[in-house]
């Protein structure tokens, strides 16, 4: 297993996926450990990095009106200061929530948060006019959600190992 992960610490993972929210002693019940080794354990995932934070799930429908705009993006060219230009912008626009460089016919996928598409569009013009080398897009506007989940890791290495 990677990172030297025995099927315990992949338990946790699992189970602080589905639940970030547990105590440390509800967390050790369900990975059939006390608290003190499971205790530890988590420590020791959090300080190694595969644990990279705690967060909320927020419903964004219940908050407001958001659009939901996915952009295949590609660039005018593909030296390394170029990709560099162009992710350095999109780490600095908020409405920007996702960003993944991919192979194919395209550069990059991006996800954006927007209050409705008229401000998605004028964020997309700015882009082309600023120098991030930008030169095609596509936009899909998402018009519902239909699943959004995290594989649990205790999945995902059962899968890879064939169990």
């Amino acid at each position: 297993m990677a990172f030297g992960l025995d099927e315990r610490d992949l338990k946790i993972l699992a189970v602080l996926q589905k639940n970030g929210r547990m105590t440390k002693t509800e967390l050790a019940e369900h990975v059939n450990l006390s608290p003190t080794p499971c205790w530890e354990r988590l420590k020791k995932l959090e300080q190694s990095g595969i644990i990279e934070g705690y967060s909320a799930n927020v419903s964004l429908k219940i908050l407001g009106s958001v659009s939901v705009i996915f952009m295949e993006a590609e660039i005018n060219s593909h030296r390394a200061a170029d990709f560099e230009r162009f992710e350095k912008a999109v780490m600095e626009i908020p409405e920007i929530v996702e960003c993944w460089a991919v192979g194919g016919g395209i550069d990059y996928i991006v996800k954006f948060l927007c209050g409705d598409v008229d401000t998605y569009q004028r964020l997309v013009d700015k882009l082309l006019n600023s120098d991030i080398g930008l030169r095609r897009y596509y936009s899909y506007v998402v018009t519902k959600p239909v699943k959004s989940s995290q594989i649990p890791p205790l999945d995902l290495y059962e899968r890879r190992d064939g169990r």
